[in-house]
């Protein structure tokens, strides 16, 4: 900066009044200082003067899967909220690992960010949350809801959504519906798997075990054991509760050469941009992306601003989009569900 100044004319003062912009310069002396700045390549250390003021103005988010569409809409949407509030987004995936979110936590804290977001994995709650509560850091968990854990929490609800897209399935024929289930551990796993038992016993119907199918939340793992299960019987339907086992079942489909919805309807938890791009356009229950990273945004906000404000869990539910995949049209689709078409 000394050398800013000296070249520029001016004293050290003003060369910081025109950085920070704490001051008001004329515009002759800020076009020297500007022009000084250019020709000795000074580069202002933001991160020392945060450090000094006790705040860096970065997030730590980590994220399973970044691959997976959901996860990076989630990730763009908390990027955005996270611009707008004046804050730069550092972006970790754990690939699901828990040793890779603890190491990936690890890393944010010795970034000195301000707060943390995480989309807790399996063994989050054993490994990685202990660490979190142990450093006292701002944190959001966001799509995973872990109820053991005491934090701020945005997550799409489970329950009532797998329930609705299970009924629509039921009130229209189908029987022997298979599910393709997510990661086993995780809540998300188990609460949309309750939802879609509940939408069975609602009707005096019981879910058969055999048509219950583990895909582990990603697409080649649902791919095999649907073509498993298809080797052995072929049930009427498919929910997949997420959109990666989605893409499985559709490979799956093809690769037996089976018509959606002729041989086999389907219906997803999980909206995604090409979901009405396939033939035939998939029936899928739409997480509030958008909404899920502004509100995970605001709670650390507030958090930081406040650690000991009570904790908040904000629930957020799917709206169902009814397409072409479960065999129905989609006007007496949305006669029978009502406002949900």
């Amino acid at each position: 900066m000394d050398d800013v100044a000296r070249r520029a004319g001016v004293s050290g003062a003003t060369v910081s009044h025109v950085l920070n912009e704490t001051r008001r310069v004329s515009d002759s002396t800020r076009k020297k200082v500007e022009a000084a700045i250019r020709e000795t390549g000074y580069r202002h250390n933001t991160l020392a003067r945060a450090l000094a003021a006790g705040r860096t103005h970065t997030i730590g988010m980590c994220v399973p899967i970044l691959t997976n569409p959901y996860i990076a809409n989630l990730v763009n949407a908390m990027e955005t909220a996270a611009s707008e509030a004046g804050y730069t987004l550092m972006i970790g995936d754990s690939r699901d690992d828990a040793e890779i979110e603890v190491r990936t936590v690890n890393t944010f804290l010795e970034r000195r960010v301000d707060g943390i977001i995480v989309a807790p994995g399996v063994d989050s709650q054993r490994l990685t949350m202990p660490l979190l509560e142990a450093s006292g850091i701002p944190l959001v968990l966001i799509d995973r809801h872990v109820r053991e854990v005491d934090a701020d929490q945005v997550f799409a609800e489970g329950i009532d959504s797998t329930k609705r897209l299970t009924s629509h399935m039921l009130e229209h024929g189908h029987r022997e519906i298979a599910v393709l289930a997510g990661t086993p551990g995780i809540r998300s796993t188990d609460e949309r798997l309750e939802g879609f038992r509940a939408a069975f016993a609602a009707r005096g119907l019981e879910v058969d075990p055999e048509l219950v199918v583990v895909g582990n939340s990603n697409a080649e793992s649902s791919e095999r054991a649907l073509l498993e299960l298809l080797g052995r019987r072929r049930p009427e339907a498919v929910v997949a509760l997420n959109n990666a086992m989605t893409i499985g079942a559709m490979r799956a489909f093809r690769g037996l050469g089976l018509r959606v919805p002729q041989d086999i309807a389907l219906a997803s938890f999980d909206d995604f941009e090409w979901a009405d791009l396939f033939e035939p356009r998939i029936t899928a229950l739409a997480q509030d992306v958008a909404g899920m990273g502004r509100q995970a945004l605001e709670l650390l906000v507030a958090r930081i601003a406040d650690p000991e404000r009570p904790t908040r869990l904000v629930s957020l539910a799917p709206a169902l989009h009814v397409r072409d995949s479960c065999g129905v049209d989609r006007h007496s689709a949305a006669d029978s569900i009502g406002s949900d078409a």
